[in-house]
């Protein structure tokens, strides 16, 4: 057995367009998901004037614990009813990726083909977050996304005053007051710096998944090929949890992306004045 290369080896091609095997593996997820939701809808129909049973019962107990989660981070559940779509179907389809990637025949079928004048055995099926164009196109898609919804959520201005802050830099000028202007300027570099930053959210969500899922693909191959039978099997069990924890940390953090990106910044001067009736209110007598 060799070990898998970086990058996702195409077994076809339609038309220009190469259709590699981690492809293969998110689309039988996808066609998954499909026969499943299918099977909860008519389950729906069939309980819908009475208490749920059976598959449906099963996805009711876990979308109540997706909800709490998730409650836990936007402390509202109108947000999290509005994210749970997103946030929710990211989860799932990162653990049962993960999950099919640990499935006999995974890695193992294949087709042979030369590759720089060698035949070489090309999988037709590899699990689909080892591939990163897959894990930087669901990063890319988290991160335009929670700065679409913040803008639909806040308004296009009060959302841009989050990065750069010329509004803050105007009122600053002018009250006059060289604190002020001095912290605006501040905030006003720090904005830019938030700029970059989102780009780093990019690299760090896709790379951190992509990362994990590889190693634990090439440590399975590397164990399968030294000892054949009963090593890989205690590590299988880990690569379990490692697809759990892989789909919960990036879910949540598509969630707490978009919680900050929903929330509105208060600006400086009504803080202090809401500090200052704070503080100027009678203290009552006892």
């Amino acid at each position: 057995m060799t070990l898998p290369p970086l990058a996702a080896e195409p077994i076809f091609h339609i038309g220009s367009f190469p259709i590699t095997n981690s492809y293969i593996n998110s689309l039988l997820t996808v066609i998954g998901f499909a026969i499943f939701a299918w099977f909860i809808k008519r389950a729906v129909e069939k309980y819908s004037n009475k208490s749920p049973k059976g598959l449906l019962n099963f996805f009711e107990s876990i979308l109540e614990v997706l909800l709490g989660y998730f409650d836990g981070v936007t402390r509202d559940r109108k947000k999290t009813l509005r994210f749970l779509p997103i946030v929710g179907t990211l989860f799932f389809f990162i653990l049962v990726s993960n999950w099919i990637g640990l499935l006999p025949g995974i890695g193992s079928i294949g087709i042979w083909q030369v590759h720089h004048g060698e035949l070489e055995l090309i999988p037709l099926f590899r699990p689909a977050n080892t591939d990163l164009n897959m894990t930087l196109s669901m990063a890319v898609m988290v991160v335009v996304s929670s700065h679409v919804i913040g803008i639909l959520a806040i308004g296009f201005f009060k959302y841009a005053n989050k990065f750069i802050k010329l509004g803050d830099i105007y009122k600053a000028v002018r009250s006059m007051n060289p604190t002020k202007i001095l912290i605006s300027l501040i905030e006003f570099v720090v904005g830019i710096i938030e700029v970059f930053s989102e780009v780093a959210k990019m690299a760090s969500l896709s790379l951190r998944l992509f990362g994990n899922v590889f190693a634990g693909e090439v440590l399975l191959t590397v164990l399968a090929s030294l000892i054949a039978y009963g090593a890989p099997l205690p590590f299988m069990a880990l690569e379990l949890l490692v697809g759990v924890v892989q789909a919960t940390v990036f879910s949540l953090l598509t969630l707490v992306y978009l919680t900050i990106a929903t929330t509105e910044v208060h600006e400086h001067d009504a803080v202090s004045h809401k500090e200052d009736a704070e503080l100027l209110e009678p203290t009552p007598s006892v």
